[in-house]
């Protein structure tokens, strides 16, 4: 059974940094998917990036480029979400999400993942 378990979540100021961690037990796939996403109140659920834990190719969506990388432990088995620069706009729910086992460039819709974390919150101010 995979478990995914996301941690480092809290408030931050406008221009602050926060570090998100994924923990993934149960998962004997070295190759994998590993997907972060969010969803702010009232908005749906989007993509924020991924990484293909084969050979670490990674995914960004064009609102967190150059500001959040997604990286990998492997011998943890974890994934860090670290953001940078972040923005009032950046507040939501984060959640990672895997797909396992995978081969090749990393799905962006949710509906491809179908293990779940119970999330995180991250809020920025202005």
């Amino acid at each position: 059974q995979v478990q995914l378990s996301e941690s480092g979540g809290g408030s931050v100021q406008a221009g602050g940094s926060l570090r998100l961690s994924c923990a993934a037990s149960g998962v004997t796939h070295t190759w994998k998917c590993i997907g972060w996403f969010r969803q702010a109140p009232g908005k749906e659920r989007e993509g924020v990036a991924n990484i293909y834990t084969g050979d670490g190719s990674t995914f960004y969506a064009d609102s967190v480029k150059g500001r959040f990388t997604i990286s990998q432990d492997n011998a943890k088995n974890t994934v860090t979400l670290q953001m940078s620069s972040l923005k009032p706009e950046d507040t939501a729910m984060y959640y990672c999400a895997a797909k396992v086992p995978w081969w090749g460039a990393c799905p962006a819709t949710e509906a491809d993942y179908a293990y779940w974390g119970q999330g995180t919150q991250v809020t920025v101010s202005s």
